[in-house]
């Protein structure tokens, strides 16, 4: 990435020319930063845009996919509990009562209550539940393998562990 002025427009990516812009106009700030994490944010939502579309195939949002996903992992007989499933897909318990509401609305999940707790509820993948779930998971991966690809096996090798432990840093702070 050029880092004087001298370089041409054509040279830069969009992040590039941002932090080309700030060091012309505010010469005492460092905008070296936007290097790695401009670029990353623009990654992210390049990526979860090629995500969603595959989603989307099977008439599904990011969050009912994550729900689907979440409960086809915990294996048979496919289900958490409320507050378990939460916990696994990052979301609060009222933002996941809306995912599993239209699921459910689907005949893709039901609830039932905990034999051994009245209070706990049990979220459950139905059979059209599992059997979508495992048609949109084949088809995210090849999806994610292909872009992947578009990387190369060796960039995406040494970036993993380098991820792997900026994520681990982020969520201890």
């Amino acid at each position: 990435m050029p880092e004087d002025d001298a370089a041409t427009t054509d040279d830069l990516d969009r992040v590039a020319e941002i932090q080309r812009e700030w060091r012309r106009e505010r010469p005492d700030l460092d905008p070296s930063p936007q290097g790695v994490i401009g670029r990353l944010h623009r990654i992210a939502l390049e990526l979860t845009e090629r995500l969603v579309a595959v989603y989307e195939q099977f008439g599904l949002s990011e969050g009912e996919f994550d729900v689907l996903a979440t409960l086809r992992r915990a294996g048979a007989p496919y289900e958490r509990a409320a507050g378990e499933l939460a916990d696994h897909t990052l979301v609060t318990t009222g933002g996941l009562t809306k995912r599993v509401d239209r699921l459910a609305a689907r005949g893709l999940v039901e609830r039932r209550v905990e034999a051994s707790d009245a209070r706990k509820r049990l979220v459950r993948l139905t059979p059209e539940g599992r059997d979508l779930i495992d048609r949109a998971i084949t088809a995210h991966l090849a999806n994610e393998h292909r872009i992947l690809d578009e990387l190369g096996r060796t960039d995406a090798a040494a970036l993993e562990p380098i991820l792997t432990r900026w994520l681990r840093v982020l969520d201890a702070g």
